[in-house]
C-alpha cells in the first residue's frame, strides 16, 4: 500500500524534532520530505553563542547528521527554499522549481530576525543574528576588525557580545531599556548582570536609542549615531533586538494568520491537511521564541500526524539562562510581582547573588535568580506544577536542599524525582525517559544519554542533575569524562587539570589559582570555591590558609543545619565509646538549652537535635567535648562492634581498632564524607561491608576492604588486602586515603573515585609498591598533625561574630516606630 506523503518546510529544529516524535511512533507510516533553507543539516541554535565564543565548533552542535535522514529513508532537500504552497493540488514549490506533493503538510518555518528601520540599516557589516551564517560572518569579521556595536541588551545580544569579545573584538552594546533583560530579569539582577559583564571587558549604552548607521564610500559601516547625536565607532553592527513569525509563505498560501500562523490546541492550522510548529506559530494568541515550547508543540503535533489523536498543546510556561559562560541567572513566571503578589528577596551584592521568589495566593507564581541558580529547575517545577508552598515558605529561599536531609538532598536531588518529572526543560525529557534509555540501552555517560535521549544537549543546565539520575541507577559503572568536564562555567579547566596546575606551580591562595588558571570569574563562584579551597588545602597543607567562605554552612558553623534552621551537634565518641561523665554533660547540655531530640545515630553517636545557631559555642564549651565531625567534607565516624574484649565469636580487639583509627584521621578534611567501620569476626555487625574504608578482624589479622557506600544505591567494599597487625591497619588505611585525598576530585565518594582510576592502580599504589604506601602514609600524618579541634577554636573565640544574632540597634527601632 502506498505511503501517505508528509512534507516538511524548514529543517530547524521544531520541524527536526517533530519527525523524531513521529517516528517513536510509527517509524513507517510516512513516506517523508524535507525542505531546509540553510544547507546544513539540523543543528542547535542555541549553541551558536558557544560556537561564536569559540567554546565549541559546528560540528559539536550538529543535532541530526545526513545518516540520520538516510537512515529513516527521509528525503532531504538542503539549500531550497521552498516560495509556493499551492493547496489545491497538495503541492509545494521550491524556488529552484523543485516541487514535492502531500498528504499532510508540516510548515516549521521559524522566525525572522526584526532589522530597525534606520538610515544605514543595508551597510555591509550590518547583521541579524540567526542562524550559523550569521555566526560564521561574525568570527569572520573579528580575525580583520575591531570595534562592534550590539543593538539589543536581551538575551541573543549579549551571547552575541560577549561572543565577539571572547573573539577580540571591543564591543559596545546598546539598550533602549533602562537594565539589561528586562524581560527576563528585574532591575537589581540586570544591574548585578550589567557589573559582571562590565568586568568582562563590555562596554553599555543603557536608555539608549539608535538614530542612524554611518558608513563610508565603500558602502561599509563605520559607526553608529545615536539619538543624542552621540556617536560609537562600529565595523560591525550586530542587530539583536527581536524576533518576527516567518508567515509569509502560509499568508502568500492563504493559510489564516495573525502574529503567527494560528493554529489550535492539535497544532493544525485553518487548513486541516496543514499543520505548523515552532516559532512560526500563533498558538492562543502567543508565539513562543524559546526552545522548550517549541518541543512541546512537536510532541503533540506528532501525536496527531500518527493519527493517536489525544495530544493537546495548552500552552507553555518557560524559563530563561543566559549562555554566557560563568554567569549563572535563571528567570520564569510573573517574577516581577504586582496584582497582590508578595515577594521574597535575598540580596547579597557583594557575593554577586540574588534571589527573588514571587508568592501569591500560597503559589509560587516568579522565580529571579542570579548568581546561584542551583534551585532553578526546582522552583520551575514548583511553578508548572503549581503547588502550594505554605508548608516551606520559611525554607523557600533556601532552596530544595533546605527541605530535605542536610547532608543529601541537594546532591541527590534526582531521587527525589518522580519518572514524570522534567528533566531537560529545553527538550522536554522526563526522568523516566532516561532512566528507561539507561536500562534499556546500557548507557554509562553523559555523552551517551545525551545522543539518545536529547537531555542535556541544548543550554547544558540539567547535565548535572542527568550525572546524578546516572550514579543512582549505575553506581560505581557511572562513568565520568573527567577531562572534558570543566570544574564549573567559570572555567573550561577540569578537575584534574586544577589539581595539576595547583601542585606544579605551587598555588597556594584561591586568588593565585584563578589568576594562574584564568579563570573567567575573578572570584569564584558556589561550585568552584569550595573544590578550590579544598584542593589548596589537600596540595598544601600548612601552607594554603582556609577559606570560611569557600566553604558550605555546615563547615563553617561546625553542625549540622536542619531544615528549620537549627543545628544539630554530635559529640566525638570515638569508636562509639563513652563513659557517665560524658553522659552526665550530654544530659546536662540537653536541659540547659532545651534541646528537642536526642538521638542515637547510625554512626553510633548522640546526636542533640534543634540546637540555635546562637547557642552553638555555649554548648560546644559546657560539652567538653572534641567534635564528631558529622557535618562536612571529612572523616566522620568509626563504627565498631564490641569486638573480642567482650563477644564470644571476636578474633580481634575492634573496638580499640576503632578507637586507634578515629584519633588518627581526627580533623581529617577529604573531597566528601568518609566513613570507616571496624568489625571484630567475618559476622560483620558493624557493616564494615559498605564503608569507605571497612575492616574485618580474622583469626589470623585483619581484611581491609575500600569503596563500599550505604547510601543511595548501595555499594559493596572491594577487597583491597590482608594484614597480620595494627600498625600495619592504620598504614595501609592511611596510604590509600591519602591517595584519594590527593587524587580524588571534589564530591567523588571513593566508590566514584575508584571506578575512575580502577581497583588496580589502588592495588599497585598501596599494596605492592611498598615505598609509595609508606610516604602517602607520612604524608597523611604530616596534614593531620597538630590540627586544631574547630569546637576549641571557637571556644576560644575564633570567628564569633558569625554565630551572633544580628541586632537591630535601639535608635534605628525608633526611628521606625
Amino acid at each position: 500500500m502506498k505511503k501517505p506523503r508528509l512534507v516538511v518546510v524548514g529543517n530547524g529544529m521544531a520541524g527536526a524534532r517533530t519527525l523524531e516524535e513521529l517516528l517513536k511512533l510509527v517509524p513507517d507510516m510516512y513516506d517523508i520530505t524535507v525542505f531546509g533553507a540553510e544547507p546544513h543539516p539540523n543543528y542547535n541554535r542555541i549553541l551558536l553563542s558557544p560556537v561564536l565564543a569559540g567554546e565549541q565548533a559546528f560540528d559539536d552542535i550538529v543535532l541530526n547528521s545526513l545518516a540520520w535522514y538516510a537512515e529513516h529513508s527521509i528525503r532531504l532537500y538542503l539549500g531550497k527554499e521552498v516560495t509556493r504552497i499551492d493547496r489545491v493540488r497538495r503541492r509545494v514549490i521550491a524556488a529552484d522549481g523543485t516541487e514535492a506533493e502531500y498528504d499532510r503538510l508540516l510548515l516549521a518555518t521559524g522566525s525572522l530576525p526584526i532589522v530597525l528601520p534606520v538610515p544605514g540599516k543595508d551597510l555591509k557589516g550590518v547583521i541579524g543574528y540567526r542562524d550559523i551564517h550569521d555566526t560564521q560572518a561574525m568570527i569572520d569579521t573579528a580575525k580583520v576588525k575591531r570595534h562592534a556595536v550590539v543593538i539589543g541588551g536581551g538575551l541573543l545580544g549579549l551571547e552575541a557580545a560577549n561572543g565577539l569579545k571572547q573573539r577580540g573584538m571591543e564591543v559596545t552594546v546598546v539598550h533602549l531599556a533602562g537594565w539589561l533583560l528586562e524581560r527576563q530579569l528585574d532591575p537589581v539582577a540586570g544591574q548585578l548582570l550589567e557589573k559582571s559583564l562590565t568586568e568582562r571587558g563590555l562596554k553599555f549604552r543603557l536608555n539608549t536609542s539608535t538614530h542612524e548607521l554611518i558608513g563610508n564610500a565603500q558602502g561599509e559601516v563605520t559607526a553608529v549615531r545615536f539619538s543624542d547625536g552621540s556617536e560609537e565607532p562600529a565595523d560591525l553592527v550586530v542587530m539583536a533586538v527581536g524576533i518576527r513569525p516567518n508567515i509569509q509563505l502560509a499568508q502568500a498560501a492563504g493559510i489564516h494568520c495573525a502574529r503567527g500562523i494560528v493554529v489550535n490546541d492539535s497544532l493544525q492550522t485553518f487548513d486541516p491537511r496543514v499543520y505548523a510548529v515552532g516559532e512560526c506559530v500563533s498558538h492562543r494568541g502567543i508565539a513562543y521564541g524559546l526552545v522548550a515550547p517549541l518541543f512541546e508543540q512537536a510532541k503533540v503535533c506528532a501525536n496527531h500526524l500518527a493519527n493517536y489523536g489525544i495530544g493537546i498543546y495548552s500552552g507553555s510556561v518557560s524559563s530563561t539562562k543566559l549562555k554566557v559562560t560563568g554567569i549563572d541567572l535563571f528567570s520564569a513566571g510573573n517574577f516581577m510581582g504586582g496584582d497582590g503578589s508578595e515577594e521574597i528577596v535575598l540580596s547579597d551584592p557583594a557575593g554577586g547573588v540574588y534571589k527573588k521568589l514571587v508568592i501569591k495566593d500560597d503559589r509560587l507564581i516568579g522565580a529571579c535568580l542570579y548568581g546561584d541558580t542551583n534551585d532553578g529547575g526546582w522552583y520551575f517545577k514548583l511553578l508548572k506544577d503549581g503547588s502550594r508552598i505554605d508548608d516551606r515558605r520559611d525554607q523557600l529561599m533556601f532552596g530544595e536542599k533546605a527541605l530535605g536531609d542536610s547532608g543529601t538532598a541537594g546532591q541527590n536531588r534526582a531521587s527525589a524525582m518522580t519518572d514524570r518529572d522534567e528533566v531537560c526543560g529545553c527538550n522536554g525529557v522526563c526522568k523516566g525517559t532516561i532512566v528507561k534509555a539507561i536500562n534499556e540501552q546500557g548507557l554509562f555517560t553523559v555523552d551517551e544519554v545525551k545522543k539518545q535521549t536529547k537531555a542535556a544537549s541544548s543550554c547544558g543546565s540539567c547535565t548535572g542533575l542527568v550525572e546524578q539520575i546516572l550514579m543512582n541507577c549505575l553506581g560505581s559503572n557511572f562513568q565520568e569524562t573527567p577531562k572534558t568536564k570543566a570544574v564549573c562555567a567559570c572555567t573550561d579547566h577540569s578537575h584534574g587539570d586544577v589539581r595539576k596546575a595547583i601542585r606544579e606551580h605551587r598555588l597556594f591562595t584561591h586568588a593565585a589559582a584563578y589568576a594562574f588558571l584564568e579563570w573567567r570569574t575573578p572570584n569564584g563562584c558556589a561550585t568552584c570555591r569550595p573544590a578550590i579551597n579544598y584542593y589548596l588545602l589537600s596540595t598544601w597543607p600548612r601552607e594554603a590558609v582556609d577559606d570560611p567562605q569557600s566553604r558550605f554552612i555546615n563547615e563553617r558553623a561546625h553542625a549540622n543545619i536542619q531544615k528549620d534552621g537549627t543545628f544539630s551537634v554530635i559529640p566525638q565518641m570515638k569508636g562509639g565509646v563513652t563513659n557517665a561523665g560524658e553522659l552526665r554533660r550530654i544530659a546536662d547540655v540537653a536541659d540547659k538549652y532545651a534541646v528537642p531530640m536526642l538521638k542515637v545515630t547510625g554512626g553510633q553517636r548522640i546526636d542533640l537535635l534543634g540546637i540555635k545557631k546562637e547557642d552553638l559555642v555555649d554548648v560546644w564549651k559546657d560539652l567538653g567535648m572534641n567534635s564528631g565531625h558529622a557535618y562536612g567534607k571529612s572523616i566522620r565516624t568509626v563504627k565498631t562492634c564490641v569486638g573480642s574484649e567482650f563477644c564470644r565469636f571476636g578474633t580481634q580487639n575492634s573496638t580499640q581498632m576503632g578507637i586507634d583509627l578515629e584519633t588518627m584521621l581526627a580533623n581529617m578534611w577529604s573531597p566528601h564524607k568518609v566513613k570507616l567501620a571496624v568489625s571484630g569476626c567475618p559476622r560483620n555487625c558493624a557493616e564494615s561491608g559498605i564503608k569507605d574504608v571497612g575492616i574485618i578482624a580474622v583469626d589470623s589479622g585483619w581484611e581491609i576492604h575500600i569503596g563500599g557506600n550505604g547510601g543511595i544505591k548501595t555499594e559493596v567494599a572491594r577487597f583491597l588486602v590482608k594484614v597480620k597487625t595494627s600498625d600495619e591497619v592504620r598504614e595501609y588505611t592511611g596510604a590509600f586515603l591519602q591517595l584519594y585525598r590527593e587524587e580524588a576530585y571534589y564530591l567523588d565518594r571513593t566508590v566514584h573515585y575508584i571506578a575512575r582510576v580502577g581497583m588496580d592502580y589502588i592495588v599497585q599504589r598501596v599494596v605492592e609498591d611498598a615505598a609509595t604506601r609508606k610516604a602517602l602514609f607520612e604524608r597523611l600524618l604530616y596534614a593531620l598533625e597538630g590540627l586544631p579541634d574547630p569546637w576549641a577554636a571557637r571556644i576560644a573565640g575564633a570567628r564569633a561574630r558569625e554565630f551572633q544574632p544580628l541586632r537591630i540597634p535601639a535608635t534605628l527601632v525608633d526611628a521606625e516606630a
